[in-house]
């Protein structure tokens, strides 16, 4: 649950053995929803694709292993529910930075107004992420 509108999580992954493929929805209130294709060699490496899940319209995403994943919480109390392939590690969590430029997302939420995690803070730019996923063509 996140209580405040522009609350920021992400983009997170997980290494390869405990790669996660996640369903995301949104329970109550609503989000923006992006996943970034970070799999090496891919002809859209470093695109997203960003859609807005609510609870009243409903709709999921799902995200694959490869991809990075995060949110903005468009509305107060939001909460989200998460399907996934695999548990949470933390020797294989690891994240990219929201704002890279190089990634050209259109944040519904100003960079001095995000509401981020101290480890949301600091995560790498697309440029120097060490991920080990490969496009298998």
């Amino acid at each position: 649950m996140s209580a405040e509108v522009g609350t920021v999580r992400g983009l997170h992954f997980q290494l390869n053995p405990r790669a996660q493929g996640k369903l995301v929805r949104c329970l109550v209130g609503a989000i923006l929803d992006v996943a970034v294709d970070i799999r090496k060699g891919s002809p859209t490496y470093g695109q997203h694709v960003k859609v807005e899940l609510s609870a009243d319209n409903g709709q999921q995403l799902w995200v694959p292993p490869g991809f990075a994943h995060g949110f903005c919480t468009l509305e107060p109390n939001t909460v989200i529910a998460y399907k996934v392939t695999d548990y949470y590690s933390p020797e294989h969590d690891r994240g990219l930075r929201w704002n890279d430029p190089a990634l050209a997302i259109d944040w519904p939420v100003a960079e001095d107004k995000a509401i981020l995690s101290a480890k949301d803070r600091v995560q790498p730019l697309l440029s120097e992420l060490d991920a080990d996923f490969v496009y298998a063509g």
